[in-house]
């Protein structure tokens, strides 16, 4: 029973962002806005700017990507290793912790915004 609680902000988080429309239309800058935060899980949207990447990160918990906006990410990690990840507005997608001492940053490879949910399940590594 302890797992239903974080499935269900799961589920809250991805109709309250598709329910209330909480993409921005015409976004200036990347950013990333927090949504709720509890012990269980930390949500946040992100829009990401072609060529305007976030800064280098980590997540030291799993997380799933709900994007409201998709479109083509790129993950290049601080060696410069890279991955894209093709994003559908209206999917869920899991991504893993990230690897003990790396950092990573998400860099938009198309040329219009991505809006994504993140929900970080924090009770998890």
């Amino acid at each position: 029973m302890k797992k239903a609680l974080p499935a269900a902000a799961v589920i809250l988080a991805l109709f309250a962002g598709i329910l209330i429309g909480r993409t921005q239309t015409n976004p200036v800058q990347t950013l990333r806005v927090p949504q709720f935060d509890n012990e269980d899980v930390k949500v946040w949207k992100t829009t990401v700017l072609p060529n305007a990447p976030l800064q280098m990160h980590r997540h030291e918990h799993p997380r799933v990507i709900i994007p409201l906006v998709g479109g083509t990410m790129k993950i290049v990690e601080q060696d410069g290793k890279s991955e894209e990840h093709i994003w559908e507005q209206g999917h869920a997608y899991w991504l893993p912790t990230n690897p003990p001492n790396t950092t990573h940053a998400d860099v938009n490879a198309g040329d219009k915004p991505i809006v994504v949910m993140v929900v970080e399940l924090e009770k998890e590594k």
